[in-house]
């Protein structure tokens, strides 16, 4: 099960109490005050993790939750803090509080998703409710006119609240395109993902992220995203479920089913779809895009890419068949100038012995 979007309602722990104490002893039966603070309550930590690309484990754990913090104790030990506990989600994570916000003219009660964070490199960390503090014993409210307080004060309370976890993927170039087109073969030629391939519409049912080696240290993202209908801006069929994982990719690369093996027409499903995107995000229609020619081995697909370059003169156009390998070369090399990073490679220095 995929989930790319989920509720959840997490509290840090309370502060330890602080201690009201006394010391005696066999020589000091009126040792003054001795008692100690209580200790931290736990965190609740969120850290990126790339061995996940899903939000499943929230789904059947919607509540994140700390300990808390022990109380102080004698001769003036401060009490154990509780363990900070640490959550894990995947790169591209988009993190909002949820508060309820009464609607003064029907009275009706709406949710309010204020963003805090934006998880997207691995390793990185983010303390969504921090642990409260311990209290203080009685020994801190000792003075010279006041020998013997009874004071001490309560540990603070954890932060608390409802969240809203959103998975955005996270890719240099997503290919985007009608069911069918070939997105999920093309993925698996050019990376080593293995995403679920079969002649039939909404064969990828999740965002597919691969892995594109250019060479030796240099390398690129891509991203499958499940095709798209017409309507889809208006949620409809998959529609914003799927749409929103495009919104981080750099360059979009609309891959058309060149021959129409289905019937439609190549021209009319591209403007379709570049419809769609830009009734969605205006933003998201201003980045860079070329056009995939795929299924080029097909018949009908050199009339039709004829008829593609007639229309989209300015656009670039790439012919390929992802089940041929025809065109691959000249697509890997474009990828490459558009999206190849080179990977900093780390060397230990290892002092001599």
């Amino acid at each position: 099960m995929f989930v790319d979007q989920i509720k959840v309602y997490a509290r840090a722990g309370k502060g330890g109490d602080g201690s009201m104490h006394f010391h005696r002893g066999k020589f000091r039966p009126k040792g003054g005050p001795d008692g100690g603070d209580g200790g931290r309550g736990g965190s609740i930590i969120l850290l990126v993790d790339n061995s996940t690309n899903s939000l499943r484990t929230y789904f059947f754990n919607a509540k994140l939750l700390a300990e808390d913090g022990h109380k102080g104790g004698a001769n003036q030990c401060t009490g154990q803090s509780a363990e900070n506990v640490i959550y894990k989600v995947p790169p591209g994570t988009m993190i909002s509080k949820i508060t309820e916000v009464e609607d003064p003219e029907t009275g009706e009660i709406e949710e309010v998703f204020e963003p805090v964070a934006d998880l997207k490199e691995v390793g990185e960390t983010f303390v969504l409710c921090k642990g409260g503090k311990g209290g203080k014993g009685n020994v801190h409210f000792k003075t010279s006119t006041h020998q013997a307080p009874r004071e001490f004060t309560p540990g603070e309370d954890g932060e608390e609240g409802r969240f809203h976890f959103e998975l955005r993927s996270i890719a240099d170039a997503g290919f985007v395109g009608f069911p069918n087109a070939g997105k999920s073969t093309l993925l698996s030629k050019l990376s080593a993902a293995r995403p679920k391939i079969a002649n039939y519409p909404f064969t990828t049912l999740q965002p597919m992220i691969g892995v594109v080696h250019f060479g030796e240290h240099r390398r690129g993202t891509l991203a499958d995203i499940p095709g798209l209908i017409e309507g889809a801006s208006q949620n409809i069929g998959l529609g914003h479920d799927f749409l929103r994982h495009i919104m981080r990719c750099r360059t979009l690369l609309f891959v058309v089913d060149t021959a129409g093996t289905e019937g439609r027409d190549p021209i009319q499903d591209l403007e379709t779809v570049r419809k769609e995107v830009k009734l969605y995000s205006d933003e998201l229609a201003k980045r860079p895009w070329i056009i995939i020619a795929n299924k080029l081995d097909a018949e009908g697909a050199e009339e039709n890419f004829e008829r593609l370059k007639e229309r989209f003169k300015r656009i670039k156009i790439i012919p390929v068949s992802a089940q041929t390998g025809e065109g691959m070369d000249k697509l890997r090399d474009y990828l490459n100038k558009q999206i190849g990073r080179d990977i900093i490679v780390g060397f230990t220095q290892v002092s001599p012995t």
